[in-house]
């Protein structure tokens, strides 16, 4: 796997780049728009063994790529370095998107995916010359979830104390990468997403400019809207009524969500029930508290601009979702 010819291309054509985690949702919308430019061959790295196209995608972009050679798969797990070595022979740029689950608390899990796994895909690109490392961190790297923030840009340094196991061990992965910069002739930097969600798109940045390295940027649609909001606006489009809501201070629902933890940690495990993912401490600081952030920088450095609007991406969602259940409804039928 050392030279684009095995890969299906030579070297005169589109350049190699690789997406860890290129299975994951905002991945293969990454993997879409690298191979509509028409300038990238995708090498799409991910866990499973072999990869399995999900509803279109066999007859779609990437189902093409696949046989033609512009797109290959490669099992990876990022705690392998040696896998990630094999797969970053000959690449340009790397995209890194594979994180562990974030709605598993698991402090020693997030650090060997997220900081362990982050620092072999580093080690891999200064080994294989990759030229650029493009990591996907997140918005929650700077939130302590005790304090809602407004507005806030890059300056805003890292609390002392995170919200989880994932914010603290994405904010470390992003120090490595950040302190990657330059070692090796690897440029690299730091992206923030909000909520991803719908069918979207995304932008790439123009990889042959330098004032992206050695920086985080947040990256949003820019449209800030209050959850709640967010999901009675879903439910209409789904061709539901607004629910008349009950509102539980926060004074309240919050030592609840600690008693509720500690029953199913303490009692409920024992007979096999697991708990709820809303109901825990952390989800309930998430959703109890307003966060908006400021993409000023990614606008004003990387020309970086939302490709679709925040109702129109609700729209593009909620529509496949309809095509899909009533594709599932069919079938049991």
């Amino acid at each position: 796997m050392g030279s684009s010819e095995r890969h299906g291309g030579s070297e005169s054509e589109a350049r190699w780049c690789a997406v860890t985690g290129g299975r994951g949702f905002m991945a293969r919308h990454l993997v879409a728009a690298l191979l509509r430019s028409g300038e990238w061959r995708v090498r799409v790295t991910d866990l499973a063994s072999t990869v399995v196209l999900g509803p279109g995608e066999m007859e779609g972009l990437l189902g093409d790529a696949l046989r033609d050679g512009r797109a290959v798969y490669a099992s990876v797990d990022v705690c392998n370095l040696e896998q990630l070595t094999k797969a970053f022979e000959g690449v340009d740029v790397v995209f890194h998107t594979a994180a562990a689950d974030p709605s598993k608390n698991d402090l020693q899990l997030h650090h060997k995916v997220n900081v362990e796994g982050t620092k072999n895909v580093i080690d891999a690109c200064r080994i294989c010359k990759v030229k650029r490392l493009i990591h996907t961190s997140s918005c929650c790297v700077v939130f302590d979830g005790i304090h809602g923030l407004f507005d806030v840009n890059e300056s805003l340094p890292y609390p002392d104390k995170f919200s989880d196991a994932y914010a603290q061990t994405k904010a470390e992965a992003e120090k490595l990468v950040i302190k990657a910069n330059c070692t090796n002739g690897l440029l690299t930097c730091c992206l923030r997403p909000g909520a991803i969600f719908g069918l979207g798109d995304i932008v790439i940045p123009n990889l042959d400019r330098y004032a992206w390295m050695r920086r985080a940027y947040f990256i949003t649609n820019m449209e800030p809207m209050n959850m709640w909001d967010f999901l009675d606006t879903v439910q209409e489009e789904l061709g539901y009524k607004r629910m008349s809501k009950i509102r539980i201070p926060t004074i309240i629902i919050k030592p609840a969500s600690y008693l509720i933890d500690w029953a199913y940690r303490v009692v409920f495990s024992h007979f096999g029930i697991s708990q709820p993912q809303v109901l825990t401490p952390t989800r309930i600081r998430y959703i109890t508290l307003n966060r908006t952030y400021s993409c000023n920088k990614a606008v004003e450095e990387l020309g970086y601009k939302p490709i679709v609007t925040l109702q129109d991406g609700l729209k593009k969602a909620v529509k496949l979702y309809i095509q899909l259940r009533n594709k599932d409804f069919s079938k049991k039928e």
